[in-house]
């Protein structure tokens, strides 16, 4: 429970914001960075830098983009007791949408890949590193990964770059304990200068148990968001995680304040969290992508029998 090389990472806004494009007010993100900023939290992703041209400005938000004078905005007069960061997607970011870092508010860059990508993102993680960031590689969709394909890719990120850790990132919330600690061990195994990281899904109620199984094997870059907010089912809640790690850096007050303030009026505008279809993707490792079209269907949202029999037995539901 106590590591000192333990770091934590917060992606409520980065995350959250698939939920509802990106589109959230100026003044909940700077409620939500000055309660992470006192929470003692040692990152903070503050969404995704994209290309505008290939996101429409006004279909998205502006965490979809992160630029910097809307992170300065957010920051303004405040001493920033953290390093702040986005995340950025392979072939949806262009390299003139990365200023070098000491133009930037920004400290460090997480890229995500998936393990067939892996090529292109080292070559990005290495771009990121060139401009003067702190790079991440977060490996998504990891239960549906090759164990040979990932060992070799793992071993080509430790040999060809300088990221600071690799995430484990349970994308479909089908990770259970066992799981979760053979990975850890594959990435330990694999990565003899990098540290290892998790970023639990909680389809299947396991995203904060999931975290601390990770934590007991080893990993010490370790992903959470306020109230649980992410695609889907959602993340571990950073309130859990804190309460867990007895660090007396971290001080829970300000997220369980942010909570009250801002999450629960949130949580009637948009939803996240454990629901029967999310954890109906995740037990048989699909992407909730269905589940997600379910919830936004007034008329059968709620119809998890028949949801299940159409996950589970396709060809009996076909047209053709």
């Amino acid at each position: 429970m106590f590591r000192k090389e333990i770091k934590v990472t917060d992606c409520t806004l980065r995350d959250g914001g698939l939920i509802n494009k990106w589109q959230f007010s100026h003044e909940l993100v700077r409620d939500v960075f000055l309660a992470v900023n006192q929470s003692g939290v040692d990152y903070m992703e503050l969404g995704y830098r994209a290309s505008k041209k290939m996101f429409d400005p006004k279909e998205y938000g502006p965490w979809r983009f992160t630029t910097d004078e809307d992170v300065r905005k957010i920051i303004q007069d405040a001493p920033v007791n953290m390093k702040l960061g986005v995340m950025v997607d392979i072939g949806r970011v262009e390299e003139d949408d990365i200023a070098p870092c000491e133009e930037s508010p920004l400290d460090f860059i997480r890229v995500a890949t998936y393990i067939h990508d892996v090529d292109k993102a080292i070559a990005l993680a290495n771009h990121v590193d060139s401009k003067g960031y702190e790079p991440f590689i977060n490996i998504m969709a990891i239960s549906t990964a090759n164990e040979f394909e990932l060992a070799q890719a793992l071993q080509q990120i430790d040999a060809e770059t300088n990221v600071t850790a690799v995430n484990i990132v349970d994308s479909f919330g089908f990770l259970f304990s066992e799981s979760t600690h053979h990975l850890v061990k594959i990435f330990q195994n694999n990565l003899k200068t990098k540290g290892v990281g998790i970023h639990a899904h909680n389809n299947q109620q396991l995203g904060f148990a999931n975290t601390i199984e990770a934590i007991r094997k080893g990993a010490n870059y370790l992903d959470a968001t306020v109230s649980g907010i992410g695609r889907g089912a959602g993340n571990c809640p950073l309130e859990l995680l804190l309460s867990f790690l007895k660090n007396p850096k971290f001080n829970i007050e300000p997220v369980l304040q942010v909570l009250e303030d801002v999450f629960l009026d949130l949580r009637k505008e948009i939803e996240w969290g454990y629901l029967i279809p999310y954890m109906i993707t995740g037990t048989l490792n699909e992407h909730p992508r269905t589940a997600i079209a379910l919830r936004q269907d007034p008329k059968n949202k709620d119809k998890y029998a028949e949801f299940y029999r159409t996950m589970t037995t396709p060809e009996c539901f076909s047209d053709e």
